[in-house]
């Protein structure tokens, strides 16, 4: 009998592991089957598209749906440390990646002018003028990073399916809008100045850093202490190696900016 109720908890949880699996890879598999036919309509209209930004699109989304599938995504339902290297891949390295790739510049110079013209309607709206602003996806980023491991709520992702696919849906959604928020790399109608997007960017690395020894210090409830160190040490240094990329390439585009402004208006003696 105890065998009987085992094996129907394991068919359970198996059930529930490939429904959010199903769920959360639909959204990567169809943003990659979009953009390849943005691709080729773009070619088909002679407008050529820069292969490495394809190359980027595809490694941001192969990078993501590692970690929403097996084994990957079952391993990191037993393990802390590899849930955290799911986290900087889903929630960090992967929409940088997506974010170069520049996919709304791709959209609106496939699409016909009008719809074109409704999109950047849409762009403009009130709603984006809020999310644009680059501390409020620094917000949503690292508040609901603290939010998922200093709450119950990292126990409550592991053991109810929607949780979980919203987690995840949230996790890379606020890493995708912070990284776009802060390099502007597709075209954004309400833009900041350098210095207020490097002061959110500081201040979003403090609270990643600061979360980080939270979690060395406190593990995060039903987690083993070995692996919450090893997570938190993870999140703390892998953490830092995708934002040195942001970094430079922020400080890259400020040096450019600064560089096509003084040949526009050169200094005269």
């Amino acid at each position: 009998m105890m065998e009987h109720q085992h094996g129907n908890m394991a068919y359970t949880a198996h059930s529930m592991d490939s429904v959010t699996q199903i769920l959360l890879t639909a959204p990567f598999i169809i943003g990659l089957l979009l953009y390849f036919t943005a691709v080729i309509f773009s070619r088909r209209k002679n407008r050529t598209w820069p292969i490495y930004r394809t190359v980027l699109w595809t490694a941001g989304s192969v990078l993501c749906l590692i970690t929403v599938v097996d084994p990957l995504a079952s391993i990191a339902h037993q393990n802390f440390t590899m849930h955290m290297f799911g986290h900087l891949l889903l929630g960090m390295l992967g929409p940088l990646f997506m974010v170069l790739a520049a996919p709304m510049t791709l959209l609106l110079r496939t699409l016909p002018t009008r719809y074109a013209k409704k999109v950047t309607v849409v762009l403009r709206s009130p709603f984006f003028h809020f999310l644009s602003n680059p501390i409020v996806p620094a917000v949503l980023n690292i508040g609901g990073l603290w939010l998922l491991y200093t709450t119950g709520l990292y126990s409550m992702m592991e053991t109810i399916i929607w949780v979980h696919v919203l987690v995840h849906l949230h996790v890379f959604l606020a890493g995708y809008f912070f990284a776009a928020t802060l390099l502007y790399i597709d075209p954004i109608p309400y833009r900041y100045s350098y210095i207020y997007r490097s002061l959110v960017l500081i201040l979003a690395l403090a609270g990643h850093k600061i979360l980080s020894k939270v979690i060395y210090a406190y593990p995060p409830e039903g987690v083993p202490r070995a692996e919450a160190e090893a997570g938190g040490m993870l999140m703390y240094y892998g953490g830092d190696a995708v934002d040195i990329v942001i970094i430079i390439i922020l400080c890259y585009q400020w040096y450019q900016s600064k560089r096509t402004r003084e040949v526009r208006y050169p200094v005269t003696g």
